[in-house]
């Protein structure tokens, strides 16, 4: 799955790169991140089963990407906009209508399973990368997640690239917009927040980016 998400994403942002920052900054960045990601992927532990561990193949690329970002000197807010637009092209080599018809049924999984992580979580079970969770069930369409830890902070911390977040959390918003489900957050751990207070709906409405107020 690392390698998969890692390529597929690659190869979809190409374009975009190039057109963005010129054909000599993507060979750059391509041989850099290439070369990150490999040593990442050797090094990161497996979390075993998880709720969380499709979110958890995501962060050998991540820190690969930030990485190759900080090394080929963009700021912060050019890295945040590339990750995010990385993000986006992966994400939307499903169509956008099958991912409306997939939103409900992914996130009714989710909250299925989410009672069943916190009972792990509660014997000790789950990994140190793995996220610690208060799980809540609001009615039929709504629940909510308060996440106490999170994998990416904890491997964004173990590889240096600490300043990939908030930027990389703004994807929940994109996640659920295409998705056709609704969302808001108005902490994030990855901002010095005490948690992520994440709002769940199963059907509903959710811009493209977290508006005034929300994070």
């Amino acid at each position: 799955m690392y390698g998969f998400i890692y390529h597929l994403t690659m190869m979809r942002s190409k374009g975009y790169i190039k057109k963005t920052y010129g054909a000599d900054f993507w060979k750059q960045f391509r041989q850099s991140s290439g070369a990150v990601f490999k040593k990442v992927v050797k090094e990161l532990p497996d979390i075993g089963e998880s709720i969380f561990s499709f979110n958890y193949a995501y962060a050998p690329s991540y820190v690969a990407w930030y990485k190759s970002m900080q090394k080929l000197e963009l700021d912060r807010k050019q890295a945040d906009d590339l990750m995010w637009k990385m993000n986006e092209k992966m994400l939307l080599s499903v169509p956008k209508p099958f991912l409306h018809m997939v939103g409900k049924a992914y996130l009714n999984s989710f909250r299925k399973k989410a009672a069943r992580h916190v009972e792990r979580q509660k014997a000790g079970a789950l990994h140190p990368n793995d996220w610690l969770i208060d799980y809540r069930n609001i009615d039929d369409n709504s629940f909510e997640i308060d996440i106490r830890r999170c994998g990416f902070v904890t491997v964004a911390e173990q590889y240096g690239v600490r300043d990939m977040l908030p930027g990389i959390c703004g994807v929940d918003y994109m996640i659920s917009h295409y998705m056709g489900n609704g969302f808001s957050r108005t902490k994030v751990l990855g901002d010095g927040d005490e948690c992520c207070n994440c709002h769940y709906e199963l059907t509903g409405k959710c811009p493209l980016h977290a508006p005034a107020g929300m994070k």
